[in-house]
């Protein structure tokens, strides 16, 4: 079996749990800070179409605590649509939440470097909309 490369982020945002889940799994809210178009089905099995050529299904919906759905990009080999485990785990912390963040299944170092990257830009930018402030355009990437 293939080594699976994983990314690990912690974030604190100013923000309670039940806001932050919105912005993961609200169409419209998800688009202020990731993507142009969304289709969120937040139940197991349901799906998860973020335009920027992100495709899963939602595996695990545990309301203001914990989600888990399977990534991959629409026409990437290297990270097909199914291939990786996003999972979001969300602890009250501080007036705020921690956001516990874990990508799983990339096939080798160059992509976990890519998404460990493209995951830091876009973990940051959730944490400035959830908190209410806007965070800006944001640069066209290939990866996450």
């Amino acid at each position: 079996m293939a080594e699976s490369f994983v990314v690990r982020r912690e974030i604190q945002v100013a923000a309670p749990a039940a806001t932050i889940v919105a912005f993961l799994t609200d169409p419209e809210k998800i688009i202020r800070w990731m993507g142009s178009d969304a289709t969120m089905e937040p139940h197991p099995g349901g799906l998860y179409l973020l335009k920027v050529n992100e495709r899963g299904s939602f595996r695990e919906v545990v309301p203001v605590h914990r989600l888990a759905y399977s990534f991959g990009w629409d026409g990437d080999a290297d990270v097909s649509p199914g291939s990786g485990l996003v999972e979001v785990d969300l602890i009250d912390q501080g007036g705020g939440t921690l956001v516990r963040f874990t990508h799983s299944g990339l096939p080798n170092a160059a992509e976990q470097a890519d998404h460990g990257k493209g995951w830091t830009h876009y973990l940051g930018r959730l944490a400035v909309a959830a908190a209410g402030a806007d965070p800006g355009c944001r640069p066209q990437s290939s990866a996450a």
